[in-house]
This record gives structure tokens, sequence and C-alpha cells, in this order.
């Protein structure tokens, strides 16, 4: 990495902090109802304040800055030139209106889906495919349902002061330090984005950890949640395929550094199945809520999720490493990781259910 590299690094990822940090201070500001919804509704949400919802406006203001930083500062040529980028830049914009749309006017479930999957749609047609059953139709198929997964489980996981961000923060590093594992330093059009879109989710996690001035809002989950289901298909997901490994590498690779999302969902959606009630219908049963019922607060939740993040983090880097070097039979026993997070969180809502 040159000194330019090092300079460009650390300036897209302050530059980012900083875009969020006074993105979500004027929101604040300028109205202190901006964007609240469900006021006084204590059904849903965790919180029984009333704070504005669109915290996550500042991811995309971050992203729209990042696209024209690549452009003026770094001299780079027409980033939309990427067929990829292209693709990113389409379904996320579309992705932040529903989301907008969302938080403002409480849209049905069938419209948030259809967006979903054709936000999916939009990757696929410009060529962002995950690779991994090596037939297109299949890979194309995959990724959609891929994207409205990614797009609706962290939408699901945004329950509790700076959960998601939290989640999300660790994912972007793993992509973004697997990038480097994977093919070495670039200063590219891809890590100067990622660097951006770190530093705006750490600049809204100073608004969002609790005791939380604001929340993220449809308009931030569906924005991040296509970012995120972007990144990974990107750096995480096609990865072994670059170095010929095995396509069930990969799937361990994304289940370990989706881990805190994945356990959560999961658990969630066994719960409410075994209830009777639909997984897609909010709720105070998430692990989150339940590790409350068991006596920690708020803030500890919070350390429980950047704990199991951050060994999310770690442990993919390791599987990255194992990949480009080819070795696959080590990868089975990350596995564990997995099932003894979803073992103790899945537990906790068995012996602490949730309050009514």
């Amino acid at each position: 990495m040159t000194a330019t590299d090092l300079t460009y690094a650390i300036g897209f990822l302050f530059a980012g902090i900083l875009m969020a940090l006074i993105c979500n201070l004027l929101l604040l500001s300028f109205s202190q109802t901006l964007g609240i919804r469900n006021k006084n509704d204590v059904t849903v949400r965790w919180s029984n304040q009333s704070k504005p919802s669109l915290g996550g406006v500042s991811f995309f203001v971050v992203f729209v800055f990042s696209a024209i930083a690549i452009e003026t500062v770094t001299m780079s040529g027409n980033i939309f030139h990427d067929n990829h980028y292209l693709g990113l830049f389409f379904a996320g914009g579309l992705a932040f209106v529903m989301g907008l749309a969302d938080d403002a006017y409480n849209t049905k479930p069938l419209f948030k889906l259809a967006a979903q999957i054709f936000c999916g749609l939009i990757l696929v047609y410009t060529d962002t495919i995950i690779d991994l059953f090596h037939f297109p139709a299949l890979d194309a198929i995959f990724t959609v349902v891929w994207v409205v997964l990614i797009m609706n489980s962290l939408n699901m996981l945004d329950n509790m002061d700076g959960i998601t961000g939290t989640t999300v923060l660790f994912i972007l590093l793993s992509a973004f330090f697997g990038g480097i594992v994977m093919h070495g330093w670039e200063m590219d059009l891809w890590s100067l984005t990622l660097l951006s879109m770190i530093g705006g989710v750490i600049g809204f996690l100073r608004y969002n950890v609790h005791p939380s001035r604001l929340f993220m809002g449809d308009a931030g989950s569906q924005f991040i949640g296509l970012f995120v289901a972007f990144v990974a298909v990107h750096n995480l997901w096609n990865a072994p395929s670059e170095v010929n490994m095995p396509s069930w590498s990969a799937i361990v690779l994304v289940l370990i550094t989706f881990t805190p999302a994945a356990v959560d969902t999961l658990t969630v959606v066994i719960n409410r199945l075994k209830k009777g009630k639909s997984p897609m219908v909010g709720g105070k049963d998430h692990t989150t809520h339940h590790l409350v019922y068991s006596g920690k607060s708020d803030f500890q939740v919070w350390l429980v999720f950047v704990l199991v993040g951050a060994i999310s983090f770690g442990l993919s880097l390791l599987i990255i490493w194992h990949i480009k070097g080819g070795v696959v039979w080590p990868l089975p026993m990350f596995l564990i990781f997995f099932l003894v997070v979803f073992y103790f969180l899945y537990r906790n809502t068995l012996r602490y259910p949730e309050k009514k």
C-alpha cells in the first residue's frame, strides 16, 4: 500500500463518518417528529419513546457522497461504466425509496416484497449473481432469494438500539478485509465505497447505540440490507469460485459472517411457526428481547451482539485465508460457532418467554 492509497483509505473512511454525523445531527435538529411512526405503539416497538426513525437516511447520503467523491477526487473515470456498480446504484435507490415510503405511509407487505424482488432482479440483470450451483437460472433465482432474505432479516433485526448497525458493521468489515486477504490491497471503486459505508455506519451508531437518539427506519434497513446483500455476493459468496474451491465453502463463509442476523431470524421464524403466527408480523420475541427478559439491560444485549459480531468477523477472515490457500478440511468445524450461538440464544428464548 502506497502513502497515496493510505491517504485515500483514511480519507474516505473518516469522510463517511463525518457525513453520517452531520446528516443525523441535522435530522435531529430539524424536527423532533420527522419520520416518527407508530407513536406510543409499544406492541411492536421495543422502545416506548417516540424518536425520529430516519437515521438510516445517512446511509444513502454517504453512498451518494462516495460515488461523487470517487468520480472527482480519484479521477478513476465514469464509475457507471461498471455494470455491477450501475446495478447497485439503481437497486439501492429503489430500496431506499421503498423504505422511505414505508416509513411515511406504512406500505403493505406485498408492495415491499415486490420492490425487494425487483431489487434482486436489477442485480441479476447487471451480472451480480451468486455462483453457487453453476447453472445460470438457478444461480439467478438464488441471488434474488438472497437479496429478499437479507433485506428482511436486517429489517427484523432492527428491533433494539445499536443491534442492526453493529451487525452490519462487522459484516462490512468482513467483506472489506476479506477482499484484502483474497486480492491484497486495491484502491479501487469497491474498496473506497466499502470504506465510506463502514464510516457511515460508525457515524450512525454514534446516535443509535443505547440510549439511542434516533432509529434506523425502513429507509435505512432496506437500503443497507440491499448494500450488504450486494457486497456479500461480490466479496464473500463468489470468493471460493475465484480459486476453484467447492461451493459449500461459500455457504460456511457466509453463514459464519452473518451469524448474528441468521441466528435471530432463524429463532424468530421457528418460534412463531410453533405458535402458528406469521414470521413476518412484528413482535417482541427476538433473541435481543429474550436476553432482556433474562435480566440483561439493553446496553448489555448490545455488548453480546458486539462480541458475537466480532468473533464472526475474525472467523470469517480465517475461513477466507483457508479458502485462498486451498485448504477445505477445517471449514466444517467453523460451523460449531454458529451452532453454539444458535443453541444459547434459542435456548434463552425458551427459558425466558415473551412478557405480555
